[in-house]
């Protein structure tokens, strides 16, 4: 699942094939059929956090800002001038490993893409989405009844959104977080990102977003060549 995260994004970023429209039909099969989620959400998300990384109200990635988490030095300064307190912010580093990685994906995405789809009237989407799940129970009930597959579905749900959170925080979340300031696109891109170590193991992990800088200033390009 985590691999096909980053498979998919390739899609969506129209960087695997010559013609967009074929890079959009595989992106609906492998985000819808694969994973179970909606390419329109994916779009509709994704696009608005390229064109203002760690903007905040206009970066999605950033909206646990100030919900659960206190983010950037600028937002954190005017949460404590204002005195307002959500969440014991002092303690934030600890409740991250409890609200952030773990529940990304199984507690808010699984119900959250399905109220998008529906909202939004994504129909071929809801069908891809519906897809994965009938295959997914046909494949694993037979051996690990309702109860059995249910788990197996949260369990890898849970790993995943750990290894998603880790890799799509270490290369933005360090950097500077703050309204948006309208400054030139170029800037925008390079004070929002930060690469992470480049490694056999790193890229694999990570889907090429150990490159992120190059992500940002080349979104199209194929992922194996940001190196260069």
């Amino acid at each position: 699942q985590a691999q096909a995260g980053w498979l998919q994004h390739d899609f969506g970023h129209l960087s695997v094939f010559s013609k967009s429209r074929w890079n959009h039909w595989v992106h609906k099969f492998v985000i819808g059929h694969l994973k179970g989620a909606p390419a329109s959400w994916w779009n509709h998300l994704h696009f608005q956090h390229h064109a203002k990384p760690n903007c905040f109200r206009k970066d999605p990635d950033v909206n646990m800002h100030p919900l659960f988490f206190a983010l950037g030095k600028t937002l954190s300064v005017e949460l404590g001038v204002q005195k307002k307190k959500f969440m014991p912010y002092n303690h934030q580093h600890k409740y991250f490993f409890i609200i952030g990685p773990p529940a990304l994906v199984p507690l808010y995405f699984q119900w959250y893409i399905f109220y998008f789809a529906v909202q939004r009237k994504q129909w071929v989407d809801l069908a891809w989405m519906l897809s994965f799940y009938i295959r997914f129970f046909l494949t694993y009930l037979p051996f690990l009844g309702v109860k059995g597959t249910l788990g197996l579905h949260l369990l890898v749900r849970f790993i995943e959104s750990n290894w998603f959170v880790w890799v799509t925080q270490m290369n933005h979340i360090p950097m500077h977080i703050d309204y948006d300031k309208n400054v030139d696109w170029f800037s925008t891109q390079l004070q929002a990102t930060c690469n992470v170590r480049q490694s056999l193991f790193n890229d694999w992990f990570s889907g090429h977003l150990n490159f992120q800088i190059e992500h940002h200033l080349f979104p199209t390009m194929p992922r194996h060549n940001y190196w260069k």
